[in-house]
């Protein structure tokens, strides 16, 4: 059995929801477990509504935007310098002002022009 399929058992042995983009040229599955059926409920809906509407509906951009944080926040460093506990978390809260800091330097100023 593939590891997807196994992944895939897995999670619906868990009464779990997974959030796993079928691909482009997927194809439906055969068996009858229960993760079959999950995956082949996603790979029907993600070819009706499109697979750009399907990852926004199921939440995946969330996920996505996490593993960018989580990347952006590596960049950073891979591991942390500190080797205390308190100083570990100020660590982390530093990292997490830069990154914010970053990201407010994005985001356009808007006013209100009557």
């Amino acid at each position: 059995m593939p590891l997807t399929r196994k992944c895939h058992d897995a999670i619906a042995a868990r009464n779990a929801h997974a959030v796993i983009p079928p691909r482009k040229n997927a194809k439906l599955w055969r068996s009858n477990t229960p993760g079959a059926r999950a995956r082949n409920e996603a790979v029907r809906a993600s070819k009706y509504l499109g697979r750009a509407l399907w990852l926004q509906v199921t939440g995946y951009h969330r996920r996505s935007r996490v593993e960018t944080k989580m990347h952006c926040v590596k960049l950073l460093g891979q591991s942390l310098m500190a080797r205390d506990f308190d100083r570990q978390v100020a660590e982390i809260q530093i990292r997490a002002a830069i990154l914010n800091g970053f990201s407010a330097l994005g985001i356009p100023k808007t006013e209100v022009v009557a």
